[in-house]
């Protein structure tokens, strides 16, 4: 049984490619792993996963950068999600938010059976379509989920692999804080380096 690497883009990715010499574009097949880059965002993920994802796979393994609501994190370190939220999911009402679950509609946060890496603290993230950048909203998401962390793609892997009831694991690097947009105080390099170096030590001892 093999692992899906799973990542939005190439990019995050590609040192650890180059490493295992790996060819192809967007699905990359070794024996042991194959590299499937799915484009940004929950709709390309799970669009992606369906056209690829089956049980011949025993481990789905989402990788790539996030930004962190918790300054406890170090930029550029390494986190495992192990409960993510669909935070947009739901209905307005004038300044209250209804959430999925509320609506009546089915849930909204999925959660990895996957708890075996006891060297990555555990975290909360969220799944967004419009990354935060503003104060105001920022404070609201925050009184909503609580979460540590953010990324585009995370809780759609987290949908599609208990639908197919395959484990799942998810471990992001923190490229920056989520806070006021403000490019200057991002790390993506480091934090791209250190999820590589993990990642090749990872599929080399697997």
């Amino acid at each position: 049984m093999k692992i899906l690497v799973v990542a939005a883009t190439k990019n995050e990715v590609q040192l650890t490619i180059d490493h295992f010499s790996c060819t192809g574009d967007h699905l990359m097949e070794t024996e042991k792993f194959d590299f499937l880059v799915t484009g940004v965002g929950m709709v390309a993920t799970a669009f992606a996963l369906g056209q690829h994802l089956s049980k011949k796979y025993e481990l789905v393994l989402n990788v790539g950068i996030a930004g962190s609501f918790d300054r406890n994190i170090s930029l550029g370190e390494l986190v495992h999600i192990t409960e993510d939220t669909f935070a947009e999911l739901g209905a307005e009402d004038h300044d209250d938010f209804i959430s999925l679950p509320q609506l009546g509609f089915g849930e909204q946060t999925f959660h990895s059976r996957y708890t075996n890496l006891p060297q990555l603290n555990k975290v909360k993230g969220i799944t967004v379509n419009k990354v935060h950048g503003n104060a105001t909203t920022i404070a609201k998401t925050f009184s909503l989920y609580q979460p540590q962390t953010e990324s585009m793609e995370g809780a759609a892997v987290f949908f599609a692999c208990h639908q197919m009831g395959i484990s799942a694991l998810q471990v992001r690097s923190i490229s920056n804080y989520v806070e006021p947009r403000n490019r200057d105080s991002w790390n993506i390099g480091l934090a791209i380096k250190n999820l590589n170096d993990w990642l090749i030590s990872y599929l080399t001892e697997r």
